[in-house]
């Protein structure tokens, strides 16, 4: 597999920890999302050094051939541990005893990585191999169980955390739970990398040749499943704030018919953090309509609403759709008009446009809609023939 390959999928888990680096610099820093960003940056690293020019840069630099190898088994087994200390976390409990868990996790693993460093030392590997070490030495004694122990620790790791992220997707809704099934995926895939360089190894041992499914399959599956998890990750994160980007542009409708180019107080000045932070935005984009929406008060006919509520009941509109364009065509021609309305909004009406950021963004999106066209339209012909 080309070199470029490893060095994009470390790219796509650095740029994943970078979403995470504001909220690592507060002062008081989670210890999951710690952790959560070792397990990130770690298999980045992972991938960057298991890159061909990379293994034979280290390997000249240290003078001692495949040292590279124990090297990106360190970092696995790194990732490994943290993956399972994130789970550990986001669990919870008791603190005594999520301590107790994560420093018993970090201990396992910690002799995995001093154990990896003495087989290696005690084997005997003197040929180069960049890309295929694993079925190369498969029958090398220390250098094997060097191997299969970063592949048993590997899989027990990926395995137990993609079970539990599958079983806590259950009980959680919303982008925790896609993040969850997602991470569950991506977990599952990076299981089966450990499985195939297995499978490989077990080729060589049997006297077979499945070393593709080590120097290709694999970097694959752990390439895919390294995405997936940087994915399920962030999706917690990001999800928030695409919700309040469609609410932003959902409102758009209604917030252009209310403010005018003139009301200066409900656009935010684009800096560097208000284009970044579209919760400000959007809080502001809702006060201008709230706003608009109490300076028609004396405007708002009932007769108006009526009409289009019951002609979007005749085109089968549903009884929640009616009352939004019923009360859409209301401010629009409310918006339209120069004197107050002579008969005002019943209660429910007015209950839809002073309702929940959902009532505002059903009723903005009922702003263009047909039946509050044709009533536009109609309120506008006896003005027209007047003139």
């Amino acid at each position: 597999m080309n070199g470029w390959y490893y060095y994009l999928t470390a790219l796509v888990l650095w740029g994943g920890v970078a979403l995470r680096v504001p909220r690592l610099l507060h002062p008081r820093r989670d210890p999951a999302l710690v952790s959560l960003c070792a397990v990130v940056l770690s298999a980045g690293v992972s991938f960057t050094l298991s890159a061909p020019d990379s293994v034979a840069a280290v390997n000249r630099l240290a003078g001692v051939p495949n040292l590279a190898a124990p090297l990106v088994y360190t970092v696995v087994t790194v990732a490994s541990a943290a993956c399972l200390v994130v789970i550990v976390y986001w669990r919870g409990g008791d603190p005594d005893h999520v301590r107790r868990v994560v420093h018993g996790w970090l201990t396992a693993y910690a002799l995995v990585i001093v154990t990896l460093w003495l087989l290696f030392a005690l084997g005997h590997a003197p040929v180069e191999r960049r890309t295929d070490l694993d079925t190369y030495y498969a029958r090398t004694p220390f250098i094997r169980e060097m191997i299969a122990l970063y592949l048993v620790a590997h899989l027990g790791a990926t395995f137990t955390t993609a079970t539990l992220c599958r079983r806590w997707s259950r009980q959680v809704t919303g982008w925790t739970h896609r993040g969850l099934v997602v991470l569950a995926w991506g977990w599952l895939v990076n299981s089966l990398f450990s499985v195939v360089k297995m499978a490989a190894v077990a080729g060589r041992l049997t006297g077979h040749d499945w070393d593709v499914l080590s120097t290709d399959l694999a970097p694959g599956a752990a390439s895919v499943g390294a995405v997936l998890v940087t994915v399920g990750y962030t999706l917690p994160l990001l999800g928030p704030r695409i919700d309040s980007l469609v609410l932003y542009a959902r409102l758009g409708p209604l917030f252009r018919l209310l403010v005018g180019p003139a009301d200066r107080q409900y656009r935010v000045a684009l800096t560097w953090r208000s284009k970044a932070d579209i919760d400000l935005r959007l809080t502001q984009r809702e006060t201008g309509i709230r706003d608009g929406i109490t300076r028609l008060g004396p405007r708002l006919d009932d007769r108006v609403r009526a009409r289009a509520h019951d002609r979007a009941l005749s085109t089968g509109a549903s009884t929640p759709e009616a009352e939004a364009i019923g009360a859409a065509a209301m401010v629009v021609i409310a918006a339209r008009a120069g004197t107050p309305a002579t008969a005002a909004p019943r209660d429910h009406a007015v209950t839809v446009l002073d309702g929940n950021l959902s009532d505002l963004v059903r009723v903005s999106r009922a702003v263009n809609t047909s039946v509050v066209a044709d009533l536009l339209r109609a309120d506008r012909k006896p003005e027209t023939q007047r003139t």
